[in-house]
């Protein structure tokens, strides 16, 4: 089992394949996720990884969740989540960024968000409801949804029944979704069909669980190496050129260049004054 990924929701496009066909997709924005802590089986009780993703403002993000990122050395994150992992195998390392090509093309995930929230809708809405008949009988109350409650045994409406309230915003998740194509420089994860939740909204990525991973998938991730730079102190030296190699680039110098005469003959080069050297 690998880590997954926490994933911003940009919108929903199209691309096209090789045989012309065109696929409608949603694009996925990697915003600088990185590996925050291990959660391992001695200290802990189980293994996971804490992910964090996008960049938080400090007045935002608490003193405690402030000194955790510094220890980690990463910047402040706006969401953080945990994956867990088969073993200490499944590990990133601590501060790593994880890269897009963490997930190849064809490859199922399960994607999990929030859905888009509808606020305070009625039971028509809500639950699909028919309503009442619109012909003669019924006045002001077609989109009621009718009597709630039984007789005086027992005398009270039943705990959920299918009423009028508040619709959406409901964590669900989407499985066995494919992702058709990923764009490492950018970060970006484009994946086959809708997925739970708004525009800018957060998600969870993670590897199909009703389908085995196919065969190329990175374990235990890809990861983003950083540029390592050398200290002035430990910077390389400018490279010596050796004299004995110097001087026979001169002389090869010296022997090329030969003028040739308007007749044809060669003749030895001259100086800049005209005298012949």
């Amino acid at each position: 089992m690998r880590t997954g990924v926490i994933a911003k929701k940009v919108g929903m496009t199209r691309l096209f394949q090789e045989d012309g066909r065109h696929v409608p997709v949603t694009v996925l924005a990697l915003e600088d996720c990185q590996v925050v802590a291990h959660r391992t089986a001695d200290r802990d009780g189980y293994v996971a990884l804490q992910v964090g993703s996008g960049e938080a403002k400090q007045k935002n993000v608490a003193k405690p969740q402030r000194e955790h990122f510094a220890k980690a050395e990463v910047t402040l994150k706006q969401r953080v989540a945990e994956f867990r992992v088969d073993n200490d195998d499944g590990l990133l390392p601590v501060g790593s960024t994880i890269s897009a090509d963490h997930f190849i093309a064809g490859q199922k995930v399960d994607i999990t968000g929030h859905t888009q929230g509808k606020g305070f809708a009625g039971a028509m809405k809500r639950w699909n409801f028919g309503g009442l008949r619109a012909s003669h009988g019924v006045s002001l109350s077609h989109r009621s949804h009718g009597s709630t409650g039984n007789r005086q045994d027992p005398g009270r409406v039943f705990k959920g029944k299918k009423m009028a309230g508040h619709m959406g915003d409901r964590q669900r998740t989407q499985q066995n979704l494919e992702i058709v194509r990923t764009d490492a420089d950018r970060g970006l994860l484009f994946v086959k069909g809708s997925v739970p939740g708004s525009k800018n909204g957060w998600l969870l990525v993670r590897d199909a669980v009703k389908i085995p991973l196919p065969e190329g998938v990175p374990f235990p991730g890809a990861i983003i190496k950083a540029k390592t730079t050398l200290p002035e102190a430990e910077a390389p030296a400018s490279p010596v050129v050796d004299d004995q190699v110097a001087d026979e680039q001169v002389e090869v110098i010296e022997t090329d260049a030969v003028i040739e005469t308007e007749a044809g003959e060669a003749a030895a080069p001259t100086s800049d004054d005209g005298k012949e050297g």
